[in-house]
């Protein structure tokens, strides 16, 4: 992963781009990560947001060897919103830029749920398959069905519960995974 930050492409989505995250999107990314409702659907964002803690969410994912390609959901190209959420993929394979599998994970800020911008963004990213992955999961509370959707939707199956521990919320919280096979 020693040059991702060179090679996390932009990708384009009906009304959106894709595109890696910038230090000036800090602003955008601490007011909808400090909001309750986005942190709590989450497992690493906490709430309430600790000062610096978007500062070193950016330095780390904008640096040499980020540990995962983080894209904003951006919609200014036709008139929208600069970020309307975050996307990401982390690499199972350390060390590897790509591999066989991968890890989804997003949040959209509260103004755009039930509007499709998720389900645009992860189709995209599935689509374009920036790291060759043969295999991309992802995880959903279960009391966030509309997240889940997105997944079957982009033609993720599910395969088990689980559990995660959500910073936001202090507890372990129970999680259905999904998994969709690219190779």
């Amino acid at each position: 992963m020693d040059d991702l930050l060179n090679f996390v492409p932009d990708i384009e989505a009906e009304g959106l781009t894709l595109r890696p995250v910038r230090r000036s999107d800090a602003g955008l990314i601490e007011m909808y990560g400090a909001d309750e409702r986005v942190a709590r659907m989450t497992t690493s964002i906490p709430h309430p947001l600790p000062p610096g803690t978007t500062e070193a969410f950016v330095t780390r994912i904008t640096g040499n060897t980020p540990d995962e390609l983080v894209w904003a959901m951006d919609a200014s190209a036709t008139g929208g919103a600069e970020l309307k959420g975050l996307i990401s993929l982390k690499t199972m394979e350390p060390g590897d830029r790509g591999g066989s599998q991968a890890e989804i994970g997003y949040w959209v800020a509260p103004a755009w749920w039930n509007t499709g911008v998720a389900s645009t963004a992860v189709q995209a990213l599935v689509d374009a398959n920036p790291l060759n992955n043969d295999t991309i999961f992802g995880s959903v509370f279960q009391d966030n069905p509309a997240s889940a959707r997105v997944l079957t939707n982009a033609g993720f199956a599910y395969v088990g519960d689980a559990e995660s521990f959500s910073v936001a919320r202090n507890a372990k919280v129970a999680t259905w995974t999904y998994i969709r096979k690219l190779n």
